[in-house]
Formats: C-alpha cells, sequence, structure tokens
C-alpha cells in the first residue's frame, strides 16, 4: 500500500480553527479570550523564530499574546521578579518561556517559578508528577502532539509494541508514558542503547526524539510500522533534517512524519489548546478576573 506521510501541517491547522472557531463563544461567556505570554531572554535567531511561530498562532486562533523580550545581561532574580509578575496577573492565562536561557540563568528555577496551573508547556514539577500518577495535567506540548497525530490517522496504541528513542524530560519520557495510558507495550531506548536495530525492527510505533541526524534508516523500520521523527538538526547545507532517514524509512514505513512539517507545527498547535486549557482551568478555579 506504500507509506502514508503524517501531515503535521494538515492536522495542526484543522486543531487551530477548532480553536478559533471557539474564541468568541468564549469571549462571550467570560468577557475576554484566553491570554498567553511569552518571555524570550536575548536574541538567539532559533529562538526569536519560534517566538514568532507562537506570537503569529496566537492571532491566528484570536488568542492575545503578550511578548516579553529581555536583554541577554538580564539576571536571574529579575527574570523571576517578571514571571512572578505574570503569575499574579489576572489577565494573563499562560506562561511560556522560551529556552535555551543564557548560562548564568538555572533554567529549573525559572521553569519552577512559573504557577502550575499557568505553565503551559508542562514542565513544572507539579505538572510532571501528575502525569505519571495518572492525574489531571498540562501535558507536554510535543509529546501531546504526537499523540493527536496518531489519533488523526486512526493508529490505535492498544496492544501495540512501541519503542522511543530518546529520555528527554521535555519529549522522550512524557510520549512514553503517553503511549502506556493508552496501552502500548513500550519500550524506550536512547543513544547508548546496543542492539537498537534489533528493537526498533519489533516497533509497530517507532518515535524518534534524540537530535541526532539520520539516526534511524530503513533498514532499522519495521515493515507498516508508524515512524514519528521528532528530530529537528540543522545540516551542513543549511536544511533541517530528522532524526530519521526520511527516503530510506519512507520505502518501508507504513507512516511517516516528514522533517519539517510533521510534529514541529502540532506543538504549537498543542500550545494553544493548552493555553484554551489553563484559561478553562482557571474558571472553573474562581480564579479568572
Amino acid at each position: 500500500m506504500g507509506c502514508q506521510l503524517i501531515d503535521g501541517k494538515k492536522v495542526s491547522l484543522e486543531v487551530k480553527d477548532a480553536l478559533k472557531g471557539r474564541m468568541a463563544a468564549l469571549k462571550e461567556q467570560y468577557g475576554r479570550v484566553p491570554c498567553l505570554a511569552v518571555i524570550i531572554v536575548g536574541e538567539n535567531p532559533a529562538s526569536q523564530s519560534y517566538v514568532r511561530g507562537k506570537v503569529k498562532a496566537c492571532e491566528y486562533v484570536g488568542m492575545e499574546s503578550r511578548l516579553v523580550a529581555l536583554p541577554e545581561t538580564v539576571s536571574e532574580a529579575e527574570l523571576l521578579s517578571v514571571v512572578d509578575g505574570l503569575n499574579r496577573d489576572a489577565a494573563v492565562d499562560g506562561v511560556l518561556v522560551q529556552l535555551p536561557l543564557p548560562a548564568h540563568i538555572d533554567e529549573d528555577k525559572v521553569i519552577n517559578g512559573i504557577v502550575p496551573e499557568k505553565d503551559v508547556d508542562g514542565f513544572h514539577p507539579r505538572n510532571v508528577a501528575d502525569l505519571w500518577l495518572g492525574a489531571k495535567c498540562t501535558v507536554p506540548c510535543t509529546p501531546k502532539g504526537v499523540m493527536h497525530l496518531l489519533d488523526a490517522y486512526g493508529i490505535d496504541p492498544a496492544g501495540k509494541l512501541a519503542v522511543v528513542i530518546g529520555r528527554s524530560n521535555i519529549v522522550g519520557k512524557p510520549v512514553a508514558k503517553l503511549l502506556l495510558d493508552r496501552n502500548a507495550t513500550v519500550v524506550m531506548a536512547h543513544s547508548r542503547t546496543k542492539n537498537l536495530r534489533e528493537l526498533t525492527l519489533q516497533a509497530d510505533i517507532l518515535v524518534v526524539a534524540v537530535g541526532r541526524a539520520g539516526l534511524v534508516t530503513g533498514d532499522m523500520v519495521k515493515p507498516g510500522a508508524a515512524v514519528i521523527d521528532v528530530g529537528i538538526n540543522r545540516g551542513a547545507d543549511g536544511k533541517l533534517h530528522g532524526d530519521v532517514d526520511f527516503d530510506s524509512a519512507a520505502a518501508v514505513a507504513g507512516y511517516l512524519t516528514p522533517v519539517p512539517g510533521g510534529v514541529g507545527p502540532m506543538t504549537i498547535a498543542m500550545l494553544m489548546e493548552n493555553t484554551v486549557e489553563c484559561y478553562l482551568g482557571r474558571i472553573s478555579t474562581c480564579s479568572l478576573a
């Protein structure tokens, strides 16, 4: 039957259009639309590009956005003070600090400084704990986007063997938990796993999030498998490449995400969804002004 391309651009647009369709009703019912505050420190070109994409998505959906740009030299105490101000601002529903931060700032301290109910990234320890405990929480955007893509293409994890390559707190670990929650049998692997090919050849669902271009080749993919490539690597040619060698994998896989245009657009779409969920969560606890 050949390999079906998983179109993240198309699915993300569907998510954003659905959210856009809700904005008028939310404003009428609660007096205003959700608001996302994004903090960027310094002038890292990649970070600036990501932030522009987030602000643009807010505009498209019809949500408010507040961009706080701080100099590279900002102190940790000053940044934490800005975060605290946004925590206390009743008109702000979500707070996001664009990573990475300058070396003199403790990223964990900043992430922990965002109140859990406004943590749209799902990185706060309380949200992380609730995810693993199976409690209501904000799910990290990229893993949530991976699961949404599987659902959009009718790929049910239940009973399947899912291999996750990558063990980061941002993608690998949470996506493994989400797959477990959907009754997959999950094997976690990483860059130092021995006999990696033996594992991947058994995977019905293969999620690759290591940050190493071309790590997975077609001879490592089970025929008909769903392959989700989360990697984003800038090649010597200046182009973006995934962790999966696209051409060789496409000759074997049943489903495959491209890079770019696969998981990336879903991350921003899920950020928009998380902001709305934080907004509604604050309403339910009567903390929305």
